[in-house]
């Protein structure tokens, strides 16, 4: 990479300097965009680091803001590429990275760029890329969905989200935590919480504390199944009503009251007692009891 593409900028990750961007561009913040501004480079450095990025990867970022975490990954990764839903951000951030000649700015709804053709027009040249994002809170999940059921060729996934949702994520079976969010994730990844973040150190605070998780993407699911659809119905089939058995989940949802007797045989052939409750299973037991079901409702 040419040094001379790599004209460092005053770095932004202070209230200070935040507030007199946002004020130079007369920007309000909105909160129905989630906008809320990481203004601590401590905890910046511990994101860029956990993305273990070098002039050889490409970074996609999600919501680069006023570009503070932009920057950093800049100085770091071969590439970047930032998604920007606020037009009104694409100035402040054309001066922010006006020294990175390899960071990049497009406006437009990460929920609906079709990724596919993102990455092969921007990241055809680089064997490895992580997305690397603080996390609008209210969309979250499905972001991070997305990003996973398109199957695309990511190393990490290294994001600021909502400390309850890190949590949930990882969460292993047996505790409240766990559940269809955690076995999504995990057929997909290996999560990792890597730090927690007080809500004081963004403008403007949010009402609860963040966490930064990575996310390393697993070259195959954790568990083999015959239909991923199917298996991770029969998950949230299952979690439907948390307190109810594992038999009750899904008779409701499979069966009639002349029916569900079938059901019994096939979680014990799953070797699954039906008193169990959902939140007990692990991946490995759904990815069985969805092969048994499916093939007793005539779907295989």
């Amino acid at each position: 990479m040419d040094t001379n593409q790599r004209t460092e900028q005053e770095d932004i990750a202070s209230p200070k300097r935040t507030n007199d961007l946002l004020k130079k561009h007369s920007l309000v913040l909105k909160k129905s965009l989630g906008q809320n501004f990481l203004v601590d480079p401590n905890i910046l450095h511990k994101i860029v680091s956990s993305a273990d990025l070098d002039v050889n990867k490409g970074v996609l970022e999600i919501g680069p803001g006023v570009g503070a975490l932009t920057q950093q990954l800049a100085k770091k990764a071969g590439k970047v590429v930032a998604i920007e839903i606020d037009q009104r951000l694409l100035p402040l951030l054309t001066e922010t990275l006006a020294g990175y000649a390899h960071a990049s700015v497009i406006h437009g709804d990460i929920l609906k760029v079709d990724l596919q053709a993102l990455f092969q027009e921007q990241f055809k040249d680089f064997a490895q890329v992580s997305v690397v994002a603080n996390l609008p809170y209210y969309i979250t999940t499905p972001i991070i969905m997305k990003l996973l059921e398109e199957k695309l060729p990511l190393e990490y996934i290294v994001v600021m989200i909502q400390k309850e949702v890190a949590s949930r994520m990882s969460a292993k079976p047996g505790g409240k935590e766990y559940g269809s969010l955690s076995i999504a994730v995990q057929y997909y990844c290996e999560p990792e919480v890597v730090t927690i973040v007080p809500k004081t150190v963004f403008i403007p605070q949010p009402n609860v504390d963040s966490a930064v998780i990575r996310l390393k993407v697993r070259q195959k699911p954790a568990v083999e199944v015959e239909d991923e659809a199917f298996f991770f119905e029969v998950v949230q089939a299952s979690f439907v009503q948390r307190r109810k058995t594992i038999y009750n989940n899904l008779a409701v949802r499979y069966f009639t009251k002349e029916t569900k007797g079938q059901l019994e045989a096939i979680l014990l052939e799953a070797g699954i007692d039906p008193v169990r409750r959902g939140e007990t299973l692990s991946m490995e037991e759904y990815a069985r009891l969805s092969s048994c079901l499916s093939k007793a409702l005539g779907r295989a």
